[in-house]
């Protein structure tokens, strides 16, 4: 009876597999990502600077946090990214990402002249009636 052997055989087959496989999935996605996000930087650069009569409509947030174990030692870390919609004159809207400070000093209904590149803020400047 060799049936130790054989599970034994299985494993040191299936296992690599499994792992290689895996590898896979992770390095993949990760070239995926960079990928995209070049992509985009470079769409970005190619579209030409645009400064449009616009109207603040919504602000949101995403907060992201992840929590890292070392030793005994628990860390946590959280981020936030800032996200604002404008409505241009012809009624299209865009929501854009912009830094927090940005982001603070602008309240829904603002009236102004909004300036992006592609999916990039630039800035927004507002128009006191």
């Amino acid at each position: 009876m060799n049936l130790p052997n054989q599970s034994f055989d299985i494993m040191f087959t299936i296992v690599p597999i499994f792992i290689g496989i895996i590898f896979i999935i992770v390095f993949g996605g990760i070239i995926f990502t960079i990928i995209k996000v070049a992509s985009q930087w470079n769409n970005n650069n190619k579209q030409p600077v645009l400064t449009v009569n616009a109207k603040v409509v919504s602000k949101r947030d995403e907060v992201s946090s992840r929590r890292r174990h070392n030793d005994d030692h628990v860390s946590h870390r959280t981020s936030t990214t800032y996200y604002t919609t404008f409505e241009v004159e012809s009624g299209d809207r865009m929501e854009l990402q912009m830094s927090g400070e940005q982001f603070g000093i602008l309240i829904e209904g603002d009236l102004g002249k909004l300036t992006f590149q592609g999916t990039r803020f630039k800035g927004f400047e507002r128009v006191i009636k």
